[in-house]
């Protein structure tokens, strides 16, 4: 998994509240277990006038142009603005692997549903929960500036406009020490390579009938 340190990236903003996992990726993506090439299907419903199915040429598809992510001011956003309760339904993983493979590293919103927030930290992006006001407020900024990019940094907890207006978020210190290491739940347990060596080790010695 990549580090999270700081981000300056050009903000998205979807405009809807309770964003469930399904909208993010349709249940007919999920026959795979690989973590890259669900970023064309991400919002896909949204996204595309036809129903997609894995397998499609998404190139030759019809795009949605009232969609959001289909609008050219926003094509390379890395930073999603969203609203209360995003990612609630069900716990696919998928969803934030569609999410980051499509460029978001960082989702912004009022409130996130529980398991689709932990398992944005276990897969690379950084979920960031601000009071509602100032979201709105992010989100007339927005709509008022083309090119309106936000600076993330993880370090300090802060994210700041483009006026030089910061905003402090909160976040777990275990989380943000997994986040700044690039640690997901094996690249934390790789960590105790060594004691786990040696326990193997130990184990073998004491009860080597396990292991012929």
């Amino acid at each position: 998994m990549d580090s999270f340190t700081t981000l300056d990236g050009l903000v998205a903003p979807l405009d809807r509240a309770n964003v469930d996992t399904d909208a993010i990726i349709p249940k007919q993506f999920l026959k795979s277990i690989k973590r890259s090439g669900f970023g064309p299907n991400a919002f896909d419903e949204w996204r595309y006038l036809d129903h997609g199915e894995p397998g499609m040429d998404n190139s030759k598809r019809p795009l949605n142009p009232d969609f959001v992510l289909n609008q050219p001011r926003y094509q390379g956003a890395s930073v999603l603005l969203a609203r209360e309760n995003f990612g609630c339904g069900s716990s696919r993983e998928h969803a934030p692997w569609a999410l980051l493979d499509y460029g978001f590293h960082a989702i912004i919103a009022p409130s996130f549903a529980d398991i689709f927030f932990n398992n944005c930290f276990k897969n690379g992006i950084l979920p960031i929960r601000l009071e509602a006001s100032i979201v709105d407020k992010l989100f007339d900024e927005v709509a008022a500036n083309e090119g309106y990019r936000l600076a993330v940094d993880l370090e300090k907890q802060t994210v700041t406009t483009p006026s030089g207006e910061s905003f402090a978020f909160d976040v777990d210190a275990h989380r943000k020490y997994c986040l700044l290491n690039g640690f997901d739940d094996i690249g934390l347990t790789l960590q105790q390579v060594d004691k786990i060596k040696a326990f193997e080790g130990r184990h073998r010695i004491k009860q080597p009938w396990l292991f012929n």
